[in-house]
């Protein structure tokens, strides 16, 4: 690591009703992997923000390459050489992968006409230095995968060759190999001197890039450490103050009644082939795989988003077929989806609205709405799941990624359907969120209700689930019992499908 870049010293910053950041002491060294982490609503983006100038802070000041800077907004940040890649992405969806890494500083010829070849050219340079030579830059980015447009905003910042950049959870959505890429790519940018602030949950990354980690806790700034000076259950400590003797819990399942049965099911795309499988009342049944493997198409068949081209689907041993999310719902299916920016939330609705948005038909059958009835019911889903926020009627859109995974969640619970299916549910989110959805799905299993959980992270799927279900290519490769859980085994399935295949 060399010097300091940049130093934000006593940052205050206030919103009605609450103190954001108290005070707040940060540097970047450069060179430096800087990892920041805390709960939802720490003030981890807030203090993002106003290094980016994106906001103003009341009290504080922040110096830049040796002088005090106060930057009008993030395009001056970024003249200056700080830029940003965020968890949920800011491309233009109808332009290609090129148009997007060069809007609004596109290369012309000497005739003043768009230069294309040549941002194609570069735009697959960088990709190809990311090893994402595998993307079409000539496809509109809204074709590319979730995965792949996170690549292109990697590389939009990475062409403006800034001295900082702030990564916002950059691999929430990333497969094993894309992580992988953008890990090389990070500590080439340290060796070339460019200060990383990494804002991220994944524990397990932080040793692999980070060299110091600072703690927030509601504003405050707790403590910041080397990265080997601290192990994981001092830091989780740290950032939910409290002490946590045990993440995953799991109760003891009284029922046997099938809920839920899947035979044979194929989807029209062909990403769903054949896919059989059976959850019982009060059970959570794990559903694994590698990205691509059809897990979440499974899950939006099931619940009628995807159409059906084969098989069968029993609730409670009568035969259904939904043809559309609305007749899921009515059937008792529900759906926390790996979404919740597009399918999960309407974000420029309130978190009231959004609560209530499944539920209206079965609350409200007359042509009368309570808005009353509709804000007590928000609130009670405000105080059981801790969501952050000052109102219910507050826009889900300026909420952390946390709460507004909170909001998908009371949505659902206020319909009370008899199955659920959580697909990523705390991809994106603190551990003391994370602690939240396991209790409350372990608590809704002890109700009785039927579980489905997808996620990509072995740790929490092996301690959350009776049984599992492991998809390769489409099918399933293997069922285990809890009792035959390995994590070998698991990507034995995952990887290479059955034995013999």
């Amino acid at each position: 690591m060399g010097k300091t870049i940049l130093t934000a010293k006593h940052i205050t910053k206030l919103f009605p009703g609450m103190k954001a950041l108290d005070d707040v002491d940060f540097d970047l060294q450069e060179g430096e992997v800087h990892i920041l982490v805390g709960e939802n609503g720490a003030g981890k983006s807030t203090l993002s923000k106003c290094i980016l100038g994106a906001y103003q802070a009341e009290e504080g000041e922040i110096i830049y390459q040796g002088e005090p800077v106060k930057f009008s907004g993030t395009k001056d940040a970024l003249a200056r050489g700080i830029a940003a890649v965020y968890q949920e992405n800011s491309l233009v969806p109808y332009l290609n992968a090129a148009q997007n890494i060069f809007l609004n500083r596109e290369y012309r010829t000497a005739a003043g006409l768009l230069d294309s070849k040549r941002m194609e050219k570069e735009a697959k340079d960088l990709l190809v230095s990311l090893n994402c030579d595998y993307i079409n830059i000539k496809k509109p980015v809204k074709m590319l995968s979730t995965a792949e447009q996170q690549m292109v905003e990697i590389a939009k910042a990475l062409s403006f060759k800034p001295k900082i950049i702030v990564f916002d959870e950059p691999t929430s959505s990333l497969s094993d190999r894309e992580v992988e890429s953008l890990f090389e790519q990070i500590h080439r940018m340290k060796a070339e001197g460019i200060g990383i602030i990494y804002v991220s949950h994944r524990m397990q990354e932080f040793p692999l890039i980070g060299d110091r980690i600072t703690v927030l806790r509601d504003g405050r700034k707790i403590r910041t450490v080397g990265i080997n000076d601290c192990t994981n259950e001092e830091l989780v400590n740290m950032m939910v103050g409290r002490d946590v003797s045990q993440v995953y819990v799991r109760s003891e399942n009284p029922y046997k009644e099938e809920a839920l049965r899947v035979d044979n099911l194929y989807d029209r795309s062909g990403r769903v082939q054949g896919v059989s499988m059976v959850v019982h009342k009060g059970e959570i049944v794990g559903l694994a795989g590698l990205v691509g493997a059809g897990r979440t198409e499974t899950a939006e068949t099931i619940f009628g988003i995807r159409p059906m081209a084969s098989g069968e689907i029993y609730v409670y041993g009568k035969k259904v077929q939904p043809k559309n999310p609305k007749q899921a719902a009515k059937i008792g299916i529900g759906l926390v989806s790996e979404d919740r920016k597009t399918q999960g939330l309407a974000l420029r609705q309130s978190i009231a609205e959004n609560i209530e948005a499944v539920s209206w038909e079965k609350d409200f059958p007359g042509f009368f709405v309570s808005g009353r009835k509709v804000e007590e019911r928000a609130l009670k889903y405000k105080d059981n799941l801790r969501i952050m926020t000052t109102s219910v009627r507050k826009a889900c859109q300026y909420l952390s990624g946390g709460n507004q995974q909170k909001v998908v969640l009371g949505k659902w619970l206020n319909y009370d359907p008899d199955i659920l299916i959580f697909d990523e549910p705390t991809r994106g989110i603190d551990v003391g969120a994370k602690m939240e959805i396991y209790a409350l799905m372990d608590k809704l299993a002890t109700e009785g209700k039927a579980i489905i959980m997808i996620s990509s992270e072995l740790p929490e799927i092996i301690g959350m689930t009776d049984c599992m279900y492991v998809m390769h290519e489409g099918r399933i490769s293997g069922k285990l019992d809890r009792s035959e859980y390995s994590q070998e085994r698991i990507g034995q399935l995952m990887m290479i499908g059955q034995e013999g295949e």
